[in-house]
């Protein structure tokens, strides 16, 4: 992922210092120091205002590493990070329940959920119903047609964070026809707050590069086990190397982030194709999106985005068919339970098993 070109000069004096250093210590005849990679966990630590310069591979510290065992409570280790114990072949889904009201249903229990992998029964492994912190990621469009609309999408984007868990962690992209990583993780206000003043509205639309390369950042990078993507755009993409098929594709890797996608597309006829993608990302992941008739419209959405995620189930299960065979799976949920006449369930509307697909395949 870019970043902005002025952080290069202490970037590269940075570097020097480090080979100066090395080159004394190794002249001493001690050992150099070993100096952590860009975008690794370790090379965050120091400070959260300094993102990587692009996604690294980001070796996982020990209180990272997942443990495996057969779903416990969610646990929170020294670092305040929190995973759930889980078996190492188990599927995760997260899970929001509507009554037949469109209100969120949040008590039901484990026997009112049906699981089923390619129409097949599945056995559910773990159950949850707890308010779990998220690695989030804020992906907005900075390109021309944007720029009246900044303002009040950034303040949304804000309230977004400040209704949520407040152990999130969050990062943001801003996209015209590039993309750059101007906040890394991070769950200080202020911090995203200038990442989303970064406002150089220009350029074209690249929103599925974006996207892709913002999920793979919370797969390598995000600490937590539970993953979201928050996207505003007002436009068809028209800049990308990746196309919606193959963005989608990379979406739905095994546990794979939700999307929830606000469109301010307005009423005329080109934003059909714009409209499609946002709904199609969104509808596959387990998310929702939005198409506001009006800018003041967007605050409340953001609002409605953070309950949602607050208040979802999330339930493990061990597929009858193993991973190792790879292929598409598809998802299905059911939820049923006395005192409610219909109850309708989203979340991921299926995976890809085994390994992820490369950035650009078929």
């Amino acid at each position: 992922m870019r970043r902005r070109n002025n952080f290069l000069p202490p970037l590269i004096l940075f570097l020097l210092s480090v080979l100066f250093v090395a080159g004394a210590q190794t002249g001493a005849g001690s050992p150099p120091p070993q100096t952590p990679q860009a975008g690794t966990p370790a090379a965050r630590s120091g400070s959260e205002s300094a993102p990587p310069q692009n996604f690294g591979s980001g070796t996982p510290s020990a209180s990272q590493t997942k443990t495996q065992d057969t779903g416990q409570m969610p646990e929170s280790g020294d670092s305040g990070v929190f995973v759930f114990r889980k078996q190492v072949e188990e599927v995760i889904l997260h899970a929001t329940v509507i009554d037949d009201k469109q209100r969120i249903v949040t008590n039901l229990d484990r026997t009112a959920f049906k699981v089923y992998e390619d129409e097949h029964l599945q056995t559910i492994t773990s159950f949850h119903r707890e308010d779990i912190p998220v690695s989030m990621g804020i992906v907005v469009d900075n390109s021309g047609s944007m720029r009246e609309k900044r303002q009040k999408v950034n303040a949304a984007a804000l309230n977004l964070v400040r209704s949520s868990n407040p152990s999130d962690e969050v990062f943001v992209v801003n996209f015209n026809d590039e993309y750059y990583l101007d906040q890394d993780f991070t769950s200080s206000i202020n911090k995203l707050k200038e990442a989303l003043e970064k406002i150089e509205a220009r350029g074209g639309t690249a929103l599925f590069d974006a996207v892709v390369a913002s999920a793979d950042h919370l797969k390598k990078n995000g600490r937590l086990d539970k993953k979201v993507l928050f996207v505003v755009t007002d436009g068809d993409d028209n800049s990308s190397a990746e196309s919606l098929e193959q963005t989608v594709r990379r979406l739905q890797a095994e546990n794979g982030p939700t999307v929830y996608a606000i469109g301010i597309l307005g009423d005329e006829e080109r934003p059909k194709r714009a409209r499609r993608a946002l709904q199609v990302m969104s509808e596959r992941t387990g998310g929702i999106a939005f198409f506001p008739k009006t800018l003041d419209e967007v605050d409340e959405i953001s609002r409605t985005v953070a309950h949602d995620i607050r208040n979802q189930y999330t339930i493990g299960y061990k597929p009858s068919t193993p991973k190792n065979q790879g292929g598409y799976r598809t998802v299905r949920v059911e939820a049923k339970s006395h005192g409610y006449s219909k109850l309708v369930v989203r979340t991921r509307s299926g995976y890809y098993a085994g390994p992820e697909p490369a950035s650009g395949a078929q």
